[in-house]
């Protein structure tokens, strides 16, 4: 499409934003003073936005899809020279087969073409590097580490940063669900309701204390996630995410309604934070132990979901994302794949909710709508499914942004969806794409061979 086009076009869009928005924006009745004002003004406004944005995302579609078109030409071009090559050179394809070694084991050898840097995302390049990565690593654990000591850094400000560590948590857990396992979860908010309810109830009744009811809350909401497990084994797509609302909706009128369980709306107030050997502290020294505690939990998170997502279990998860069918045929147990991701996801959403409980000191049903499972869907979703640092980084922007565009608070919502509107159109694979780990069996040399 040339330039000519594309401008009439961003016209034709800008005229009928100006005619959709008219009543709303350009006409206001003053009813005190029984007149009609007309704000031509705001029409301008609407018209340039309208037509910038128009022209510039028709703009982007345009490179996005010659990007597409280029690509294919590159690859077709590749397999011709590569089927060039074979016809030319029938020894290099008699290489690629595998091959038994003298001590009676298969061997194969797999033909790549060279892969370079700069073929690599940005992101990646840097993560690869760890001359990139370290520094950038370290600056960060050093900016965490003082950030509560910063004169800028007031009580306000902590909680919040708190907040996103919660989050990050959360959205790891649900990776765990939806980015390795592949089965899309929109009833995570329940067990996170779990969690934070096993914490309430056990101090209420027993007077248990926060160290001692972070495991059971654990505990318990592996238990709910194995409970969930067994009547979705055979679902997929829609009819899971379906039967996985249902029950976070179920678990939360329950606790609404079960007033002599969980108190109903009322909730449970007075939970005491967690401690540090019997310290006094005053608010703003607890809310400093929490941010730690926080930092601490995340760091423990991302240790232990990175060790499962490189281990068996880990491959298991991915081989049934890609394809359940083929997974089974290859002797992986869907059943037993399943259960452990419902069960390790609904751990750290416990250990999340006790924390939270703690936190706030207070909870009731109504911190467990289905809007807090969807923003920590779109955190994983909107930082790159499977992808640890991706997720860090969806949490920190959909929970820090909010806070600190307040200035614009009756267009939050308008800018988020945006936002996803447009990530989802020119980067669906997330901020960072999770990087695919390759596994190779190499050909073993002979000397190899006759020690084994």
């Amino acid at each position: 499409m040339n330039a000519f086009a594309q401008i009439r076009q961003s016209l034709i869009i800008a005229l009928w934003f100006m005619f959709l928005t008219f009543p709303i924006l350009a006409v206001r009745v003053n009813t005190i003073e029984k007149v009609v004002e007309w704000r031509w003004p705001n029409m301008i406004y609407v018209g340039i936005g309208s037509f910038l944005i128009s022209f510039v995302w028709r703009y982007f579609l345009e490179r996005k899809a010659q990007g597409g078109k280029q690509g294919t030409h590159t690859a077709l071009l590749g397999e011709a020279t590569v089927q060039a090559m074979t016809v030319a050179t029938p020894s290099v394809q008699a290489t690629t087969a595998t091959e038994v070694t003298p001590a009676g084991q298969a061997g194969a050898q797999t033909a790549k073409a060279p892969a370079t840097a700069t073929g690599k995302p940005f992101m990646q390049r840097i993560m690869a590097e760890p001359r990139l990565y370290r520094p950038v690593l370290m600056v960060l654990s050093l900016f965490g580490l003082a950030f509560p000591f910063l004169p800028f850094a007031s009580t306000y400000q902590i909680n919040i940063v708190t907040n996103a560590l919660l989050y990050i948590m959360l959205g790891l857990g649900l990776n765990i669900v939806v980015g390795l396992a592949g089965l899309l979860h929109l009833g995570y908010v329940a067990f996170y309701a779990v969690g934070a309810y096993s914490y309430a109830l056990l101090y209420y009744h027993f007077g248990i204390g926060f160290w001692v009811a972070l495991p059971i809350g654990a505990l318990f909401a592996a238990i709910f996630g194995i409970i969930l497990g067994f009547p979705v084994l055979r679902l997929r797509g829609d009819y899971l995410a379906i039967v996985t609302l249902g029950f976070a909706e179920i678990t939360r009128l329950v606790l609404e309604n079960w007033n002599g369980f969980s108190f109903g709306p009322s909730g449970i107030a007075g939970i005491p934070r967690p401690g540090l050997f019997g310290m006094e502290m005053d608010l703003h020294q607890v809310t400093i132990y929490i941010y730690f505690l926080m930092i601490a939990l995340c760091l423990f998170t991302i240790f232990v979901v990175n060790r499962l997502q490189n281990s068996r279990i880990g491959r298991a998860w991915v081989a049934l994302r890609e394809d359940e069918v083929a997974c089974e045929a290859m002797g992986v147990d869907p059943t037993m794949a399943k259960l452990t991701a419902f069960a390790l996801g609904s751990t750290w959403a416990g250990l999340a909710g006790v924390v939270f409980a703690a936190k706030t000191t207070f909870v009731n049903p109504a911190s467990f709508t289905f809007l807090e499972s969807a923003m920590i869907l779109s955190i994983v979703v909107l930082g790159g499914m499977g992808s640890i640092v991706g997720v860090i980084i969806g949490a920190f922007i959909l929970i820090l942004l909010p806070e600190y565009l307040r200035a614009f608070s009756e267009y939050r919502m308008l800018l988020f969806g945006l936002i996803m509107v447009v990530m989802m159109i020119f980067r669906p694979q997330g901020i960072i794409v999770g990087i695919r780990q390759i596994y190779e069996f190499k050909k073993a040399s002979a000397k190899e061979g006759n020690r084994q």
